[in-house]
């Protein structure tokens, strides 16, 4: 498996046109004026060198969006009227997809092709969704006791702090900000300081929809400052984070510890993807090899725990790394690469790590396994097998591409096996027998099962993890829940006798 050129003349002549914060629909430079470097991950060059927010900056950036939600027009506008700014934002997306692309790959290293023909349509189409909602939001009637009348209201929770992860900004942008625009909130976001960029491209966007100023703002910054005081900060009343659950815990403390902010969070997985003897082994070891290696692994639905059925599993372990020695790596430009680069250094280091831990711990290795390259934090594709459940590798998100295959032998022992985790985002289960879906499809505590498919995510369907993996959910009109409080109204009707 060879590596082609890495970067190319694109990624070190790309005019990066915004760095500094923006807060209040303009783009400005830090209190301190502290910046730091973005780098590009396929050359290991500095990229640009960013404004450095703190918690000066994000007391500002909440103070103008809490005038925004308070007196400014977003919270007041008609449905339709929101509806229709995000539609333009939408489209700008679309004219705009090139330079957004352009910027996801060479601040994260994630290969042309599919974000440009894939992630950047699903965020436009991810506003075009929620600017649907937006004038469709509406309380209940209530049927109430003693000649009272009732009703709801479904009113926008106020300023939303969103924290961005690093392996998808600009599709977690869309995600998180689309329907808190729908229901009429303002917000400070906080992009992930390894990927500032597309987020801040973003902010430009939003003024030229129309977004009122005060509306979306954006502080860069690291997370133990920046992040810390968007999680704890007094007046802002609901947050969202996606991320690791290390860092989750600490998001929904701060969050309790202030103004007892509700949190949405979506944290990590180790999601089994369990292939049954009857299935399409074909089938099975393409999705088991795109449900790791996709954005290089580093996804929270990695299928990263990957149970066969010891009748196919030899037949099952050489389709996969026949898939797998097809996954080609090399300029994230080139329009045939499926693999760029890990997104930074330290997660290139980890990852490495736990392939070390893997061969260390009595894992068989089958492929892969090294760095490639001079420049830029390759890794090859990697597979394990005779992983066994007590491995780091098949305990711990590894979040890079890396495959382990543990053997099973019944529909009951991998049940029990599957749900021995701390995790529960994800799982895929491939069988063409109906009686097996159904049965491990109500059995997996995950929030999402996926039957003879893996990575169908989609901007209707509502995605959040069990236990350790988070709770509330993206996508979805659940999503939508979030953003909004519900108030009741009642009152006597006329011959009421409390009048």
């Amino acid at each position: 498996m060879g590596l082609g050129a890495n970067g190319s003349s694109k990624s070190t002549t790309h005019e990066i046109k915004f760095t500094k914060l923006f807060i209040n629909g303009e783009f400005v430079d830090s209190i301190s004026g502290n910046t730091f470097e973005t780098v590009n991950p396929s050359t290991e060059e500095v990229l640009a060198t960013v404004a450095e927010g703190r918690k000066e900056d994000v007391d500002l950036a909440v103070k103008a969006a809490r005038e925004a939600f308070d007196n400014g027009p977003w919270p007041r506008l008609s449905g339709e009227a929101r509806r229709n700014i995000m539609l333009k934002f939408a489209d700008l997306i679309d004219e705009n997809a090139d330079e957004i692309a352009t910027l996801e790959v060479i601040d994260c290293g994630k290969p042309f092709a599919p974000v440009r023909y894939s992630e950047v349509t699903i965020s436009s189409e991810t506003f075009r969704y929620f600017a649907g909602a937006a004038d469709k939001i509406r309380g209940a009637t209530l049927k109430m006791s003693s000649n009272i009348q009732a009703y709801t209201l479904r009113e926008p929770i106020g300023v939303v702090g969103h924290i961005i992860p690093w392996n998808g900004p600009a599709y977690m942008f869309a995600t998180k900000v689309a329907p808190a625009l729908a229901a009429g909130c303002t917000m400070v976001i906080k992009p992930a300081e390894q990927t500032p960029l597309t987020v801040l491209f973003y902010a430009h966007l939003s003024k030229l929809a129309g977004v009122p100023d005060g509306v979306i703002n954006v502080v860069n910054g690291f997370g133990k400052t920046a992040g810390a005081a968007v999680s704890s900060h007094m007046d802002i009343d609901a947050v969202t984070f996606t991320g690791s659950t290390e860092v989750g815990h600490v998001v929904m403390q701060a969050a309790a510890m202030s103004n007892l902010k509700p949190v949405s969070l979506e944290l990590g997985g180790k999601s089994p993807f369990i292939v049954f003897d009857d299935a399409d082994i074909d089938k099975a070891a393409e999705l088991a090899a795109l449900g790791n290696l996709v954005n290089k692994g580093e996804m929270c639905v990695a299928a990263s725990r990957v149970f066969v059925q010891e009748g196919i599993h030899d037949v099952f372990v050489k389709k996969l790394e026949e898939r797998v020695k097809e996954w080609r790596m090399g300029d994230p430009f080139d329009l045939a690469t499926n693999h760029g680069p890990q997104n930074n250094k330290q997660q290139y280091e980890k990852v490495l790590s736990y392939i070390e831990q893997g061969k260390k711990g009595g894992a068989t290795l089958v492929t892969g396994g090294k760095p490639i390259g001079k420049k830029g934090y390759y890794i090859e594709p990697t597979i394990f097998t005779d992983v066994t459940d007590d491995m780091t590798i098949a305990k711990e998100e590894i979040f890079g591409p890396v495959i382990p295959v543990l053997k099973f032998k019944t529909i009951e022992e991998v049940i029990k096996r599957a749900n021995a985790t701390i995790y529960g985002l994800t799982a895929g289960v491939m069988t063409k027998n109906i009686d097996i879906a159904n049965t491990v499809s109500r059995s997996i505590r995950a929030g999402a099962v996926l039957v003879n498919c893996y990575l169908v995510f989609d901007r209707d369907a509502p995605h959040g993890g069990y236990k350790m993996s988070g709770f509330g959910r993206e996508k979805g009109l659940e999503a939508l829940e979030h953003y909004l409080q519900v108030k009741m109204v009642a009152s006597p009707i006329y011959d009421s006798p409390w009048l």
